[in-house]
């Protein structure tokens, strides 16, 4: 029995609200059960010095947590002065991951930055920022072809994210926090709406899996992400 009480292959309950804040190109609040994050994206007419001259587009993001999403309260990373290395990994996940399914040269030489604000995390916070994130950048596209500044659509494929896991010796999808700080395997997904995998982060927290236990996450996977894809085309319609 799973602690949520959830069947093995049952996603949390997801909802996504767009248009969350007012001044963002692109912005949703997505739910991922009882973990929130906040998505924006903003449209620059600049890229990074390495691609400027090429034509090419770019998308990149940043991560951050507030405070007191977590049960006892986090220092700001700006009292501290510098980035912790988790922040600065899972920002470039979630850059490469929306990168993945976009088209840079129909997207022109501009940059579309995308903020992702965890307001409370109860596990799968990477997950649901990919999720949203893709969402917020839907959006911004969205208005860019409105005004005619894109002419063709530079977003070829949803990107979606899940995690999976062991727990209590069972595969189980989109692990909370419970199961993820009890999980003997863990694993996040990021994919296609078409099924094409982007990225896998796989770890043995406590036990080894066999390539049966990874065939069979896999296909939890899959799952989950065609769920969240579903919630996001709803979302964006």
């Amino acid at each position: 029995m799973r602690p949520s009480g959830r069947d093995l292959s049952e996603m949390r309950a997801v909802s996504i609200e767009t248009g969350f804040t007012k001044h963002a190109e692109g912005s949703c609040l997505i739910k991922m059960g009882d973990t929130h994050v906040l998505c924006t994206a903003t449209i620059e007419d600049r890229v990074p010095p390495f691609i400027k001259g090429s034509g090419l587009g770019w998308v990149t993001a940043e991560y951050g947590m507030l405070p007191r999403a977590t049960n006892t309260r986090m220092r700001r990373e700006a009292a501290s002065g510098k980035q912790g290395g988790r922040t600065v990994e899972i920002q470039r996940l979630i850059g490469r991951s929306l990168r993945a399914g976009v088209d840079r040269v129909a997207l022109g030489e501009r940059q579309i930055t995308v903020d992702c604000d965890v307001l409370q995390a109860d596990g799968g916070t990477r997950c649901a920022s990919i999720t949203g994130g893709w969402v917020a950048l839907r959006l911004a596209v969205n208005k860019l072809m409105k005004t005619g500044d894109v002419i063709s659509d530079p977003l070829v494929d949803p990107v979606a994210a899940v995690s999976c896991g062991i727990y209590a010796g069972q595969p189980v999808l989109d692990l909370d926090y419970p199961e993820d700080s009890e999980a003997g395997v863990d694993g996040n997904f990021i994919m296609t709406g078409s099924g094409k995998l982007i990225e896998v982060q796989m770890s043995a927290e406590g036990s080894v899996f066999s390539r049966d236990q990874m065939n069979q996450l896999m296909d939890l996977a899959e799952k989950g992400v065609g769920e969240l894809v579903a919630a996001q085309k709803a979302a964006t319609a």
